[in-house]
């Protein structure tokens, strides 16, 4: 706490320059990886009350950004921004006691503070707490909520959600299945280099639901996937490999290799 002491006993700016201004330095900083200064901007904002600066130096904390971290300030600052009504302080409050660091994990209240956030339409908390309601092992499953949620999410352009709006018309998780439905999110999600999405789309391709079949066109989608991280490739990598010529499988690569497509809007 030292740190941000001395930081909030700094003269202010000779210029009265105003917060918005203070804060523009400060993002313009940390966006060319400058934290140390964008801290020596953030801190006394923080300690003034203004409740983003408080998430923000709450989040170099928890990162390790520009200072050593730690979780346990991380979160008295993200509290603060969390408890002044900041929807970003909110999600990555939450954040913290979903995983229990630098607090004691609690479920129900990262599920309020989710949900706080959502309302105030951040996209990330709407992407997090859509998937909570739809896996439905820390909160009750609710599977209309989630879906209007990643619906919400996806405006933001957040994959991940369009990933899940596809598995959701897959699996027909509170609407009929639609395997058509099902394709265009994940192919949403795969453009926009989500690696489940592209998995998802390369099965599709395999057995030819909801689009038509296509072993090339499955490779390419698998191979990004695998690329990616993505579990869910290994599921159907070999079969899919195994019925392609070496000529189709370098065509596969060659393509998988290039950049993404343009995303469709």
């Amino acid at each position: 706490m030292r740190w941000l002491e001395a930081l909030a006993k700094r003269t202010r700016p000779e210029d009265n320059a105003s917060v918005a201004d203070r804060m523009a330095e400060a993002y313009e900083a940390s966006s060319r990886g400058d934290y140390a200064r964008a801290l020596e901007i953030w801190g006394p904002l923080a300690h003034d009350g203004v409740p983003r600066a408080q998430n923000n130096v709450g989040a170099c904390f928890t990162e390790g950004l520009g200072v050593e971290r730690d979780p346990k300030l991380a979160a008295q600052w993200l509290s603060l921004a969390a408890a002044a009504g900041d929807a970003v302080g909110q999600r990555n409050c939450a954040a913290l006691y979903f995983k229990g660091e630098g607090v004691e994990q609690d479920y129900a209240l990262a599920l309020e503070l989710y949900r706080a956030a959502a309302e105030q339409d951040d996209g990330a908390a709407q992407d997090m707490l859509s998937w909570m309601l739809l896996e439905g092992e820390v909160a009750a499953p609710d599977y209309v909520a989630a879906r209007s949620l990643a619906e919400r999410a996806a405006a933001h352009g957040i994959a991940a959600s369009m990933t899940r709006l596809g598995m959701i018309f897959h699996n027909a998780l509170g609407v009929e299945r639609d395997a058509g439905k099902a394709v265009d999110w994940w192919r949403r999600g795969a453009e926009r280099g989500d690696a489940d999405g592209q998995a998802m789309l390369g099965a599709a391709f395999h057995l030819g639901s909801g689009v038509r079949r296509d072993p090339v066109e499955a490779l390419v989608w698998l191979l990004r996937a695998r690329a990616g991280g993505s579990p869910l490739a290994g599921q159907f990598f070999q079969a899919v490999r195994s019925a392609l010529t070496p000529a189709q499988t370098a065509e596969a690569e060659r393509r998988a290799g290039a950049p993404l497509p343009e995303p469709a809007s």
